[in-house]
């Protein structure tokens, strides 16, 4: 099942202004040199991830730009320090939310594969494309190590404002390399233990970070290394079992049927392991015999089909 994680634009404060496009390749080109520029950069960081929609080869740009992934990694490593204190500003993380966009939309583009489908107008050949292209940004994102960079921004327990921006974006980055539905990255996430990650934004992330935590948590498991992972060690098991439960009891009090229909995907898939079968028997939360959580998934999709999943 597919799902589309983009993080909502409100995510990111509009300090936009119409005598600034991006359309040209001149005005892009600026932006992105922009970014080597102590008194640039934040302008360009914003500029850029808000227009990032606009033009569909701003990923290669981005990529191929001599220093930009360097002065992308150096903008989110220099607010490391004030993560552990009350230090850490909302405009820091906001800066850094949008280096994180650049990230974002640097490894999900596959604006190459559009110029092929020009030429050779066949979509069977376009989808071999974007599998392939879609496979090669996850492969170039794992040799990099690129994720490790965000883990110290989803372990915080921090739920303030600046850290909340830093979690979700951070989740957003790495939902879409789960995504990709590629064994090698699924592979380099757990032995880079990205579970004990996604639980700790499960516990105190907002809904929005609950929902992409536990989105990533199921595309693990829907992978069989992924979900003997989980189930080899009762404590592993426990612990992501626990987390879910704790998510159901507050959706009591605060509906979401979209988290909701994470968690039964997650439930669901465990269920298909017969080790974990057997200690879902224990911990299962009663409230799935409630008719409320039931009526959300009714309402939800009686209005508009939960896409995700």
């Amino acid at each position: 099942m597919a799902s589309d994680l983009n993080l909502p634009e409100s995510l990111y404060e509009d300090y936009s202004t119409p005598d600034l496009p991006v359309h040209g390749p001149a005005s892009v080109a600026y932006w992105i040199q922009a970014l080597q520029s102590h008194e640039t950069k934040e302008r360009a960081l914003l500029i850029l991830s808000q227009n990032k929609e606009i033009r569909k080869d701003l990923a290669p740009l981005l990529w191929n730009s001599i220093g930009t992934i360097s002065a992308l990694l150096q903008e989110i490593i220099s607010v490391y320090r004030t993560l552990s204190s009350p230090n850490l500003t909302e405009t820091a993380s906001t800066r850094v939310s949008n280096a994180l966009a650049l990230f974002q939309v640097t490894f999900t583009s596959i604006g190459s594969s559009f110029a092929i489908l020009k030429v050779y107008n066949c979509m069977a050949t376009f989808r071999a494309i974007k599998s392939s292209m879609t496979r090669l940004i996850s492969v170039l994102m794992v040799l990099a190590k690129l994720p490790l960079y965000l883990y110290p921004f989803l372990n915080t327990k921090d739920k303030e404002k600046p850290h909340e921006y830093l979690r979700l974006t951070s989740l957003g980055v790495i939902g879409t390399l789960v995504k990709s539905d590629d064994p090698e990255a699924i592979r380099f996430l757990l032995q880079t233990e990205i579970f004990p990650c996604c639980l700790t934004s499960m516990e105190v992330g907002s809904d929005l970070s609950k929902q992409v935590a536990t989105f990533i948590i199921y595309k693990i498991l829907l992978h069989e290394e992924g979900l003997k992972y989980c189930c080899v060690l009762a404590d592993r098991f426990f612990a992501v079992a626990r987390a879910l439960a704790q998510m159901t009891e507050k959706l009591v009090e605060q509906p979401s049927p979209r988290l909701l229909k994470h968690i039964i995907c997650c439930y669901h898939r465990l269920s298909q392991s017969p080790r974990a079968c057997d200690g879902l028997r224990c911990c299962l939360p009663l409230w799935f015999g409630d008719r409320k959580f039931t009526s959300q998934l009714h309402v939800r999709s009686s209005k508009t089909p939960i896409s995700s999943s």
